[in-house]
């Protein structure tokens, strides 16, 4: 707990990371106090994801609920970006990465749509919460371990957690290379969880701060509006929060390919001869 002379310190450099102002702030605002309001407020990265969840099974929907063989536009648009998940995955995996397509394709619309909300007036971005990423990377995190023993079998991913060992060196480094894989398992969720964490926070802090300094720009005339300083900072946003969705479906995307078992030689080549 922090000293009491410590306190306004504290309160500063919380303010100093404040985001927008979301509707759900505004109307807890206005019923501060009521228990409806605390549990929205107490509540409102939740409400954001389960919004965007919502949303993109309702689209998903839409788009398949009548298939044609000749699709329209709107089919169209939902098979491009489908093919574009599917080729995204399969070139790090190869072929036997279209059963994992499923997983990361859901993932990365999942992160963009969560990064990309808060730039509309009124939304928030749930990644801006640790809480958020946090989830999402110890799903990241079940799903390969689910893999790793789905597709080696128990013994084969205890091996690999041994570093594979096959001669006397490797298995003299066993009691140094079993730590430090394990440690190395727990380390990529928690990379995943902050760094997305952090670049979405940042991104709308800064965001909040060059509104804060339009508006004050024109507090002299006393107008409920101020300079757009802040525009330029939602185009970036728009490219971040797309790159931030990559990096986290990309690595994530890795980290399955090294829990996957290494191809014989002979199946590459039959692979390549087809």
């Amino acid at each position: 707990m922090p000293a009491p002379h410590a306190a306004p310190h504290v309160e500063k450099a919380e303010e100093g990371l404040k985001e927008l102002a979301n509707w759900i702030t505004l109307l807890t605002e206005k019923a501060h106090g009521t228990p409806w309001a605390d549990f929205l407020h107490r509540w409102e990265n939740v409400f954001f994801a389960w919004l965007i969840g919502a949303i993109l099974v309702f689209v998903a929907f839409l788009g398949t609920r009548k298939r044609k063989d000749v699709p329209g536009p709107f089919q169209n648009l939902l098979e491009t970006v489908v093919e574009g998940l599917e080729h995204f995955v399969t070139d790090v995996l190869g072929e036997r990465g279209k059963k994992f397509v499923p997983f990361i394709g859901t993932l990365f619309l999942y992160i963009l749509c969560q990064n990309l909300i808060g730039i509309i007036p009124g939304m928030k971005s749930p990644t801006s919460n640790l809480n958020t990423t946090a989830a999402l990377a110890i799903t990241v995190f079940f799903y390969v371990q689910f893999t790793g023993l789905r597709e080696n079998g128990i013994i084969g991913y205890v091996d690999h957690l041994l570093g594979s060992p096959r001669d006397v060196v490797g298995w003299i480094l066993v009691p140094l290379n079993f730590p430090l894989h394990v440690l190395q398992e727990f380390i990529k969720p928690m990379s995943l969880a902050l760094r997305l964490f952090g670049n979405i926070m940042g991104e709308d802090s800064l965001i909040a701060a060059f509104v804060g300094l339009g508006i004050t720009a024109l507090g002299f005339a006393h107008l409920p509006f101020g300079i757009p300083l802040q525009f330029p900072f939602l185009l970036l946003a728009l490219l971040t929060g797309t790159i931030q969705a990559v990096v986290f479906s990309l690595l994530s995307t890795i980290y399955i390919s090294l829990m996957l078992p290494h191809e014989e030689p002979h199946e590459e080549h039959a692979t390549a001869t087809h």
